[in-house]
């Protein structure tokens, strides 16, 4: 059976070795234009020009047809998209696997709906991929996945919640009052998928510190983590050595975010995916 694993472009991840991979990208709507992401798209040169913008911006999502193109080829596909309560991409993905098992007969199609954005879904991705590798039957896959989704986690520091705002995810208030004070955002994706404040601190070593502190209050010792932003690459090296520090064990890298995450999280931003203590092993 072929096998072929598909993201939307919020996981940071436009190639994945050793199996059949396809990123279907989001795009970031400006009154002037529009921004394709993937992985030629320049996202800290977009974030920057964003960073002035005085028309309106946005996101648009993948559509049916997009989703169906990526699935093309493929007898069993496995689908990991952002989550569904910021974007209309899951459900897409849902309405073009029913339409795909339609036209193909005997083919099968998961759509997972991470939760989350960013490097969690890269997570996700790459878990399925050695699922995949190991030789895993579809459904056992399947179950896999979502039980080592239970255990996948984001936490994020923001400088800026502007375009959050603009779009409605977080009060304009909340948005005008951070940037006033220069004050950090520490939030996480929560258990419905929801973009959620956990404190607010000030100075960019306070916010690095804060999320050490989270994860280590969250039970984690060691496991695989990986660290996104925003044209912020010395504060990830930052975060990246402070965690070595207390999790010696940690599987950690850095990455730059693609276009609809630097959209979202802004210079400067940061975002963390990891594994918790208790994720089950491949």
């Amino acid at each position: 059976m072929k096998t072929k694993i598909v993201v939307d472009s919020s996981s940071n991840l436009y190639t994945l070795s050793g199996v059949d991979f396809a990123c279907v990208p989001l795009k970031i709507v400006t009154d002037d234009g529009e921004y394709l992401d993937t992985a030629e798209l320049d996202a800290v040169g977009m974030a920057q020009t964003l960073r002035s913008y005085k028309g309106k911006t946005g996101t648009s999502c993948p559509n049916v047809a997009d989703w169906l193109a990526a699935y093309e080829g493929a007898e069993e596909v496995f689908v990991v998209t952002i989550t569904g309560t910021l974007s209309g991409s899951y459900n897409a993905a849902q309405l073009a696997a029913e339409e795909y098992r339609q036209e193909h007969e005997g083919a099968r199609v998961f759509v997972l709906d991470s939760l989350s954005a960013g490097p969690e879904c890269r997570l996700l991705a790459e878990r399925l991929a050695a699922l995949v590798q190991a030789g895993c039957a579809f459904d056992d896959a399947a179950e896999r996945i979502l039980a080592y989704h239970r255990h996948t986690h984001l936490l994020f520091s923001l400088e800026s919640l502007a375009n959050l705002a603009r779009n409605g995810r977080v009060k304009p208030a909340v948005a005008a009052v951070a940037r006033m004070l220069g004050i950090r955002v520490i939030g996480q994706a929560s258990e419905a998928g929801e973009l959620e404040v956990l404190c607010k601190t000030r100075g960019e070593h306070g916010a690095l510190e804060r999320i050490v502190l989270e994860m280590k209050g969250r039970g984690f010792v060691s496991g695989r983590v990986h660290i996104a932003h925003c044209g912020n690459p010395d504060a990830a090296d930052r975060l990246k050595k402070m965690l070595h520090a207390v999790f010696p064990g940690a599987q950690m890298d850095v990455s730059p975010c693609g276009g609809l995450c630097s959209y979202y999280a802004e210079l400067g931003g940061l975002m963390v995916g990891y594994e918790d203590n208790e994720a089950p092993a491949l």
